[in-house]
C-alpha cells in the first residue's frame, strides 16, 4: 500500500503557489514538485538496510526557478536537442528560441520544467497537468499534458499522456539525475551501467545526431554488458556520456521493455528502466561543473551522476529516418517509464 500526501512548499513563484507530493512504500519515498512535475527526491535503502537519497536536487524553491540544468526535471515540449531549433510541419517553418548553442535544448527557454502543473491525487500515486498554449516557445498547437506517477512496492512508474490541437513535435521524459550512493557522493565511477541497445547516435560537435546509426559492437558504446563507469568514461570522446541509446528501430512498434541497469556494488542499489519509447539518452552530468549548490550543500561536479532520459530520439523532426515524433490532431501521444531501485 502506498501513502499519499502533499503540503506546500513554497510561495512566491510568478504562477502562484508550489506543493510537495510524498509517495511512500516500505521500500522507497519519492518526492515530487508541482513546479516542473520535478522528482525533486527518491529514498532508497541500502543492503545496509540504510535509506539514502539518490536523486540530485535543491533544498528550496528559488534554486529550482533558477536552475538551468533541468534537475529531475520533465522536460518538453522536446526533449534533447533540436537543430538550429527550426524544422518543417506541413509546409510551415518554426523557429524556436536557441538555448544550447546553436540548438533547441528540452523544450526552450520556458519550457515544460519551469510551467506550475496542476495535481491531484490518484491510487498509488498522482497526476500533474499543464496545458501549453499554442505558439508557446514556438510550437505549434495547443497542448494538454499529463504525467502520472506510481509508486508500487519498489517500482516508481512514470506515465505520459498529450493531446493537440495542431500537428506537433512533441517528446516528454524526466531529467533526474542520479547516484546510487548518494546524491552527495563525489561521482559514479564506481557504478556499472548496462544498456539493451545494438545502436546508438553519432553526434556531431554541437550534440546533434549526424543522421548515422551506427553498431555498438567494437566501440566504447557496447553497454550490452554491464561496465565500469569510470574506466569506460576514459575511452569515449569529449567530457563523457551525452548519447543516444536505440532501443528499437524506425518502424517498430513502441512496446515497454527493458532498457538499463545501474549497479552501485558497494552500496547494493541497483536501478533498472524499462520504457516504451524507442531510445535512452545516457548522460553523465557532463556540464555540471561545481557552479550549483545542491541538497545540503552539496557542490554537483562533473560525473557525480547520470541520467537515463527514456525519449524519442533526438532531433527526430528534422531526420526522416528516425522514429516519427510528431503528434496530430486526434491522436494520443502516450509512453510509460518504469524505474525499480532494488539490491544486490
Amino acid at each position: 500500500m502506498t501513502q499519499i500526501s502533499h503540503q506546500r512548499w513554497g510561495e512566491g513563484y510568478g504562477q502562484g503557489s508550489v506543493d510537495l507530493w510524498v509517495l511512500q512504500s516500505s521500500q522507497l519515498r519519492v518526492e515530487v514538485l508541482t513546479l516542473g512535475a520535478i522528482i525533486r527526491s527518491v529514498q532508497s535503502r541500502g543492503k545496509d538496510g540504510q535509506m539514502e537519497d539518490i536523486v540530485l536536487g535543491y533544498d528550496d524553491l528559488e534554486a529550482y526557478v533558477s536552475d538551468k540544468r533541468y534537475l529531475g526535471a520533465t522536460v518538453g515540449r522536446v526533449a534533447n536537442r533540436i537543430a538550429q531549433g527550426h524544422f518543417v510541419v506541413e509546409g510551415k517553418d518554426y523557429q524556436l528560441d536557441v538555448n544550447n548553442g546553436p540548438n533547441a535544448l528540452h523544450g526552450g527557454l520556458h519550457g515544460f520544467n519551469k510551467a506550475i502543473w496542476f495535481a491531484t491525487a490518484l491510487e498509488n500515486g498522482v497526476q500533474l497537468q499543464m496545458t501549453s498554449p499554442d505558439g508557446d516557445q514556438g510550437y505549434p498547437g495547443e497542448v494538454q499534458v499529463s504525467v502520472s506517477y506510481k509508486l508500487e512496492g519498489d517500482s516508481l512508474t512514470a506515465e505520459y499522456q498529450a493531446r493537440s490541437t495542431k500537428t506537433t513535435p512533441i517528446n516528454l521524459t524526466n531529467h533526474s539525475y542520479f547516484n546510487l550512493a548518494g546524491q552527495g557522493a563525489a561521482d559514479i565511477y564506481d557504478h556499472e551501467v548496462s544498456i539493451c541497445a545494438q545502436s546508438y547516435l553519432p553526434v556531431d560537435d554541437t550534440s546533434i545526431p549526424t543522421g548515422e546509426i551506427r553498431g555498438v559492437e567494437g566501440t566504447p558504446f557496447d553497454l550490452r554488458k554491464p561496465v565500469l563507469i569510470g574506466p569506460r568514461l576514459r575511452e569515449v570522446p569529449g567530457l563523457g556520456f551525452d548519447h543516444n541509446f536505440c532501443l528499437s528501430s524506425p518502424g517498430e512498434a513502441w512496446t515497454e521493455r527493458h532498457a538499463a541497469r545501474v549497479c552501485h556494488p558497494a552500496s547494493g542499489r541497483v536501478l533498472e528502466v524499462s520504457t516504451s519509447q524507442p531510445g535512452v539518452q545516457f548522460y553523465t552530468a557532463n556540464f555540471l561543473d561545481g557552479s550549483i549548490t545542491g541538497k545540503g550543500g552539496t557542490r554537483y561536479m562533473q560525473h557525480c551522476s547520470f541520467c537515463l532520459e527514456t525519449q524519442n530520439w533526438p532531433d527526430a523532426v528534422n531526420q526522416p529516418s528516425f522514429p516519427d515524433s510528431l503528434l496530430r490532431p486526434g491522436e494520443d501521444y502516450r509512453h510509460v517509464t518504469r524505474f525499480t531501485f532494488t539490491t544486490v
